[in-house]
């Protein structure tokens, strides 16, 4: 039983399931050396050490891990909560924080639940209960204002966290978000069971293919960071995987359930669209880029932005860090009094 975590979370906007429908160049072979991994993620190389909230959700005890890593310099009174992906997890994000610390700021990176070192709860997932357990965080941490960044389905929920909790949010940086349209009026319903099932048959060659997607522009682009999160979601598989599949299997109707199409118009802070125009979940890239116009132009007062980096995808910053970080940070200082 393997599969990647995540791999129908990587249904995106236009219906396609990722994994063995996924059309790349035939991957290596499965790796002999990759040892099974715990599902909450113990043994991954996260850049900081984690924290953990402990709370109760839908009659289940759970706990939250985090990331809270001060400025590497003079601190300039501000905080960035960075979401992950559907396929990624707090781990991923250790050049982003640095890049941030030092220009002064706070960086707080929960893992969700369901997702790295979090609880695996059997739950109705939501992006309204995602914004509502950040907050638990920030209240925890006492933290008041934030600066939202999220990547994938993080940027969904930090159009979900802005017009939630409006008055917490400062900046909103929609990052090379999925769910750019309403995939409810574009293919029909598939189970939660029919996914779990199909969770359970992946391979270490399906894994990596759902990755590769990310670089479908330019292949050269597949680097040792890409290859080392394949390794990462392989090795899950090869432990308590059934729980985990199924954990995933319910993330992956969050995108079809709970669509943030309609948030944007109510985003009350400055927000960026960001990231690279590449991208090709959506589609061709230029259904991406039409889209990420639109979330621009439907931020209320004048308060949407756009910038989309050529020749790159969806994950610039593992991609080319020099080429995301600069205009990253200069929409986010701009923030900064």
């Amino acid at each position: 039983m393997r599969v990647l975590m995540g791999l129908s979370a990587l249904i995106i906007t236009m219906g396609t399931a990722l994994g063995a429908q996924t059309a790349a160049p035939a991957g290596p072979p499965t790796p002999t050396d990759v040892k099974p991994g715990s599902i909450t993620c113990d043994e991954c190389p996260y850049p900081y050490a984690s924290s953990y909230l402990a709370f109760t959700t839908y009659g289940q005890d759970v706990r939250l891990a985090y990331m809270d890593v001060p400025p590497a310099g003079p601190p300039n009174g501000h905080t960035v909560v960075l979401f992950h992906g559907m396929n990624f997890a707090g781990f991923y994000w250790g050049g982003p924080i640095d890049a941030l610390r030092k220009e002064g700021f706070r960086v707080v990176v929960p893992d969700q639940i369901g997702f790295g070192r979090s609880s695996k709860a059997i739950i109705p997932y939501n992006f309204h209960d995602m914004a509502l357990n950040t907050r638990r965080v920030l209240q925890h941490l006492k933290v008041e204002r934030v600066m939202i960044v999220g990547h994938s389905m993080g940027g969904m929920l930090a159009a979900r966290f802005a017009t939630q909790y409006p008055e917490m949010t400062e900046r909103v940086v929609i990052y090379n978000p999925i769910g750019v349209t309403d995939p409810r009026w574009e293919r029909p319903w598939t189970s939660t069971d029919e996914g779990y099932k199909r969770n359970l048959e992946a391979t270490y060659q399906t894994v990596r293919a759902g990755l590769f997607r990310y670089v479908s522009h330019k292949p050269a682009a597949w680097n040792a960071e890409f290859e080392r999160y394949a390794r990462i979601r392989y090795s899950w598989t090869l432990s308590e995987w059934p729980r985990l599949a199924l954990v995933q299997a319910t993330i992956s109707q969050i995108t079809y359930l709970d669509p943030v199409v309609n948030d944007w118009a109510h985003i009350k802070a400055p927000t960026l669209a960001f990231g690279g125009a590449e991208d090709s979940l959506a589609g061709p890239a230029e259904v991406f880029q039409d889209r990420m116009k639109f979330i621009a132009e439907s931020v209320p007062n004048g308060h949407g932005r756009l910038h989309l980096i050529p020749g790159l995808g969806h994950v610039p910053h593992l991609e080319d860090p020099a080429a995301t970080y600069p205009p990253l940070l200069a929409f986010l200082k701009e923030g900064v009094r």
